[in-house]
């Protein structure tokens, strides 16, 4: 495919990252639901399955968590780490559009002939 070759690896990395990011958002928002089961993904194993599968590989590459120390109510959000998961996400969300932004700017500076 063209989106292969013009963007690599990177445009596939966005969107895990982008669903991911939801993912942990759903855990922060439910911290203190009682028996809400916290979820994250392997970012690797999730990005090699939706390359090969398409979005239902991101689907079957989520996870719960093990809580590291469990709550009474059955909940296993822990806040903290889930907000530690959550900025890094972002950060990294952040530089791999950096990086496609860039890609396109150079793309259409090729293409106007500067």
């Amino acid at each position: 495919m063209a989106n292969d070759t013009l963007f690599g690896v990177h445009g596939t990395a966005l969107e895990v990252r982008s669903q991911r990011m939801g993912l942990l958002a759903s855990n922060i928002a439910n911290a203190s639901t009682p028996g809400f089961k916290a979820r994250d993904v392997d970012f690797h194993q999730a990005l090699s399955a939706v390359e090969q599968g398409g979005a239902s590989g991101f689907d079957n590459s989520v996870k719960y968590r093990t809580p590291l120390q469990p709550s009474m109510d059955g909940n296993t959000v822990d806040l903290s780490q889930e907000q530690t998961a959550f900025a890094e996400n972002a950060v990294q969300y952040q530089t791999t559009l950096a990086f496609l932004n860039g890609r396109i700017a150079t793309l259409t500076r090729a293409l106007k002939g500067e």
